[in-house]
């Protein structure tokens, strides 16, 4: 898959990073107009505005639909900048192609049915030669935390013949409260980078924190972990909005807070990096061969249920453990739900090798 430089023309980076903005909701001819001015002047080249806004529940603002299309084809002619607006079908797929729009992004409900996003495709499939080169196709990832099914909705349309493709990180969903009103999971993500080495990747800091104070740092912490881009929602008058506007930031307040934002170099000296690098390789041999030493033990503990009858999984010394453990991790600096994380999978491939003893015959 592309790269970013093939993503997106130099011209529309700001320092290296593809930034796309605008208000989450296309709600009138001038709301629109006036978004995408404010935002050029903030330097944005980029000018994204959802057409159809399906919500959770029936009875809100769902979008004006195809018609808002002429709008954004008006923003691309009065001010040269790029538009962009999320499909979840054939048909919006084809609306948006046809009515002059450059970059069109799979939406996370979306991306999560395969159906959907092969139909989509399909569509893609049939465009021509020219067409394809022209289109940006960006990918949102599921809303559950399913990386197989984001990496095949990635597939799908790559499989169409299109290859200006990218990625969208936007958070999982995540039932009760949470600080963020989509988890960010980063470890997934940085796992599709890994996968996927030349798959530019944007985060969207605006659905990731449903809130627009926390937007600033959310943007820094995807720059530092090497994301392409960041794709913000912006309206001129955000308590008004009629969709999302807890998370939307005035066009003046998101060109301050890309100002203040720092792209780390890579070009920097690494030689005192590799001898830390060296230093966490050598912990690394050393854990391996600690938690080899410890599944050897579990595999005696496997030996000792099988001979008197034991059932592998104890609930009760596996809660105390857990607990132990974490609150340990927590005086010793780390996240405690860093520490679940590792107990858990530890805790399930001693059971599992356990299991191999235990139903040996």
């Amino acid at each position: 898959m592309d790269d970013l430089q093939q993503l997106f023309p130099e011209s529309l980076l700001r320092s290296g990073t593809i930034v796309m903005a605008g208000p989450c909701s296309a709600e009138s001819k001038q709301q629109v107009l006036q978004a995408a001015r404010a935002l050029k002047d903030q330097g944005i080249s980029i000018f994204r505005a959802g057409v159809w806004k399906p919500r959770t529940k029936p009875g809100g603002f769902e979008g004006i639909g195809t018609p808002a299309l002429e709008w954004l084809a008006k923003v691309k002619k009065e001010t040269g900048m790029l538009v962009a607006t999320e499909v979840a079908n054939e048909r919006h797929a084809r609306d948006a192609v046809e009515s002059g729009v450059d970059i069109i992004w799979i939406g996370a409900r979306t991306s999560a049915n395969p159906f959907a996003v092969q139909d989509i495709a399909d569509y893609l499939a049939s465009l021509s030669q020219e067409q394809k080169e022209r289109l940006v196709v960006l990918v949102k990832n599921p809303v559950n935390p399913d990386l197989e099914l984001w990496i095949g909705a990635l597939q799908r349309v790559y499989g169409s013949g299109v290859r200006r493709i990218g990625a969208i990180h936007r958070g999982f969903s995540s039932y009760g409260k949470h600080l963020y009103r989509n988890p960010p999971k980063w470890r997934i993500p940085i796992e599709l980078k890994r996968r996927i080495p030349g798959l530019p990747i944007i985060c969207d800091p605006s659905h990731i924190a449903g809130r627009r104070d926390l937007i600033s740092s959310l943007s820094q912490q995807a720059l530092d972990m090497n994301f392409d881009g960041l794709i913000i929602e912006s309206h001129c008058n955000p308590d008004c909005a009629l969709s999302d506007k807890e998370q939307q930031l005035e066009p003046e307040v998101l060109g301050y807070i890309l100002q203040t934002l720092v792209r780390r170099s890579e070009k920097a000296s690494t030689e005192s990096l590799g001898l830390l690098r060296q230093q966490i390789d050598r912990l690394d041999d050393e854990l391996l061969e600690l938690l080899s030493k410890r599944m050897r033990v579990a595999r005696d503990i496997g030996r000792y249920k099988k001979e008197h009858d034991m059932p592998v999984v104890q609930a009760g010394r596996y809660n105390d453990l857990m607990q132990r453990r974490v609150e340990a991790a927590e005086r010793l600096d780390m996240s405690g739900e860093f520490m679940r994380n590792v107990l858990s999978a530890i805790h399930e491939e001693s059971v599992r090798q356990q299991l191999e003893i235990t139903t040996k015959q």
